[in-house]
């Protein structure tokens, strides 16, 4: 069966039909931008990956997304690493060959690279790891208005299983889960932990408040992100008081607000979960008051690049 030809039509920015790559040391044209099918992101999920977030020339929380994947890679037991100087370079590289300065996210992956044959064992990848800088046009993706969530029947990993604080490339479980909110027509799914607590969406972290108090999942069973790192000593910083604790399902469909976090959409209100409005079904004060705090903040943490 051969695989459809790419319509640059389809594309929701037509800009990102001319982009460049950079793929294990070389930028090449996106219809060319391939990776080995010997590649062990290919055959078993076997890389790490960051979300990075272009502001004016430079790159929001940008040594603590780096620091993250090495942490990642180290967790996975890999062999090699390049080093920070290297993939700082091939950022700098891929921005400038697509004219990127501000509205772009980067797409960073690191895999352990090629094996000599299939199979799962790291012992066969003898090349050294592959470094994918994928930048695109891209606004935040949620509607700045808000979101729908609907809860999933797919539980997030505990760490017995697959530690979530690995930012792994095998995303299996998120994929399902995300498949249940497109089924249901909303925007994303909320993963609850083995134990019926909540832990994230498929693809953020999500906060809750009640009485104005702001309560997030602890970060056994889901990703400590670094947005939601950013949102906590924004909201204590700012007297605002924190819960870090276990969240129910309950908890969330009678909450006065409900916001998600993440490098690709930011702060983003939730207006519904599985059919009950939130608050008054628009963005609250509390999250509008941390979304702009965020926002102020962003000129300070961005990381400025030579591009």
């Amino acid at each position: 069966m051969n695989p459809r030809p790419f319509d640059p039509a389809l594309l929701p920015e037509p800009r990102n039909a001319e982009l460049v790559v950079f793929v294990n040391g070389e930028l090449v044209p996106r219809d060319r931008a391939a990776v080995s099918v010997f590649d062990s992101a290919v055959q078993g999920g076997d890389a790490v990956w960051e979300g990075l977030r272009v502001y004016d020339g430079g790159i929001l929380a940008f040594d603590e997304h780096l620091d993250r994947m090495f942490a990642s890679a180290r967790a996975m037991a890999f062999a090699e690493v390049p080093e920070r100087e290297y993939i700082v370079d091939a950022i700098c590289r891929t921005l400038r060959a697509n004219g990127m300065r501000d509205g772009a996210h980067i797409r960073l992956t690191l895999s352990r690279g090629m094996k000599l044959t299939s199979g799962m064992s790291p012992h066969w990848n003898q090349f050294g790891p592959n470094l994918i800088v994928l930048a695109e046009w891209k606004p935040p993706v949620f509607d700045k208005n808000g979101i729908r969530l609907v809860s999933s029947a797919i539980r997030r990993n505990p760490p017995q299983c697959v530690d979530s604080k690995i930012h792994h490339n095998n995303l299996i479980n998120n994929i399902l889960a995300k498949i249940e909110a497109n089924v249901a027509g909303v925007d994303d799914a909320i993963m609850l932990d083995v134990e019926g607590y909540v832990a994230e969406t498929n693809a953020t972290n999500l906060f809750c408040i009640a009485r104005n108090v702001l309560k997030t999942p602890l970060p056994d069973h889901c990703l400590p992100g670094i947005t939601r790192g950013l949102v906590l000593r924004l909201a204590r910083a700012n007297g605002v008081e924190v819960a870090e604790r276990r969240v129910s399902l309950a908890e969330v469909h009678s909450a006065d607000e409900v916001f998600t976090t993440g490098t690709m959409g930011e702060l983003t209100a939730v207006l519904e979960v599985d059919g009950r409005r939130i608050g008054t079904g628009a963005i609250g004060p509390l999250t509008r008051r941390l979304q702009e705090l965020y926002a102020a903040h962003v000129g300070e943490a961005v990381q400025r690049l030579p591009i």
